[in-house]
């Protein structure tokens, strides 16, 4: 057994003000707890991906990750029921002369409780077979009373055309349809603890924006996104769907790795408003930073302007236009011959850029 190496912490007093705290001793981070007249000290770092245990919560006898919320008893380190092969190290504590000591030495082995990795975590290998097109729509509406959508309209004819007269493989998604809960912010807690896959789609099994991830990243070489247009901005759905997928745009920034490369995106936008350009910028300033491809125009749009307020008229122009249902067609089929070429390693395959994109540090900056 080691000698004790007994560290002074701090001042009893002052310590004992806060039920949890992170202190530090050199090297080691340190999750203080102060409970029922007694100190107990485990490890700082949570066995997940790393999260501050010291900042998080104290739920009854176990500390709460602020991250994942992974839990670890605050006196043994252990995980709570049904993960106690989850183990952070302990570490002894003792109080003299009003000071408070903790001995590095006596800590105990960190475990780790084997975790089966999410589906969406394995390898992105494209499987054999024809293009595969997901249309994605973004179209709210109350699924009681479904009522008719011009953006809706056209995605569908875009992938009727795909799948008839291109043979390609196809499937649409309605986000109105799914249940899925709205980012959270993980991101902001820290780099590191925004995951791929998602910490909301890791930790809540009922969260469907799994279907969207698996279309995305696994399945499709077309991403085809429908919008309206709602006060110059695309659909609150489509935003709350971008805004869970920084996990995506997260693991090029921190982890190198380019989840959808080989893909296309394409757009369809449709609105009784105006601000058809201010909207396609938004959809594809998004899906540039997240490394796909565009074909030649890469967007269809109808919009009857800010001065229009009959959405009927609207409406019917859309079902009579086949100006309109020509353009969705060629849309799909623009796309689906970029994704050809590119699955045909036709085109120039680039190493993930530094200089210039999100979260790019300059060479002129200090890096200490």
């Amino acid at each position: 057994m080691a000698d004790p190496q007994w560290t002074d912490i701090g001042s009893v007093d002052e310590l004992k003000q806060k039920p949890l705290q992170e202190v530090s001793s050199g090297k080691t981070t340190i999750a203080l707890t102060y409970k029922d007249g007694a100190f107990s000290a485990i490890s700082g770092i949570c066995n997940h991906v790393g999260g501050p245990l010291g900042d998080g919560a104290l739920d009854g006898d176990y500390v709460v990750c602020p991250w994942h919320y992974w839990k670890f008893h605050r006196q043994t380190g252990q995980g709570e029921p049904g993960y106690e092969q989850d183990q952070v190290p302990a570490y002894a504590t003792k109080v003299e002369n009003g000071r408070l000591y903790v001995d590095l030495a006596s800590a105990t082995k960190r475990k780790k409780q084997k975790h089966e990795p999410h589906l969406l975590a394995r390898p992105v290998v494209r499987q054999a077979g024809p293009i595969r097109v997901v249309g994605i729509s973004t179209t709210v509406m109350t699924l009681e009373h479904p009522r008719y959508s011009t953006s809706d309209a056209m995605l569908d004819v875009a992938l009727e055309h795909a799948s008839k007269a291109l043979q390609l493989e196809t499937q649409c998604i309605k986000l109105r349809e799914l249940t899925f809960r709205a980012c959270e912010g993980f991101y902001s807690k820290s780099a590191s603890a925004c995951t791929w896959p998602c910490s909301i789609t890791q930790m809540d099994p009922t969260d469907q924006l799994d279907r969207v991830y698996e279309a995305i990243v696994h399945w499709a070489d077309v991403i085809l996104i429908s919008t309206p247009i709602r006060w110059g901005n695309a659909s609150s759905l489509y935003y709350k769907m971008v805004e869970r997928m920084n996990c995506i745009q997260n693991q090029e920034t921190i982890a190198n790795k380019h989840l959808l490369k080989n893909k296309v995106a394409a757009f369809i936008i449709m609105g009784g408003q105006d601000n058809v350009q201010g909207v396609a910028g938004q959809l594809m300033t998004f899906f540039a930073e997240v490394g796909c491809q565009f074909p030649q125009f890469p967007f269809i749009a109808h919009s009857r302007g800010w001065s229009a307020e009959d959405m009927e008229r609207n409406v019917k122009e859309v079902q009579d236009s086949q100006e309109l249902r020509k353009g969705a067609q060629e849309l799909v089929v623009r796309a689906a011959d970029l994704a050809k070429l590119m699955i045909g390693g036709q085109l120039p395959d680039h190493p993930l850029a530094r200089g210039g994109r999100k979260a790019h540090q300059l060479d002129s900056e200090p890096t200490g």
